[in-house]
């Protein structure tokens, strides 16, 4: 049976870095629950799963919406 690999866990500090935002929008984010996240004593963890498949997102708006550059 192949084992899993524990879920890595980010600060909001390097969730903002991640998304170049400010902690204050990650904070935004988590409370209006556009980015899971769980409650460690007073500070959130939000997954790296969860902020690689919001940008993942994100992109996937971007390049439907026709605004990514065709290279021409």
């Amino acid at each position: 049976m192949p084992q899993e690999k524990a879920p890595t866990f980010l600060t909001v500090a390097e969730v903002a870095d991640m998304m170049r935002v400010s902690k204050m929008t990650v904070y935004r984010m988590v409370h209006a629950g556009d980015l899971p996240a769980m409650r460690v004593g007073r500070s959130f963890r939000v997954p790296e799963r969860a902020v690689e498949q919001f940008l993942a997102a994100g992109l996937g708006d971007w390049e439907t919406e026709g605004l990514a550059s065709t290279g021409s």
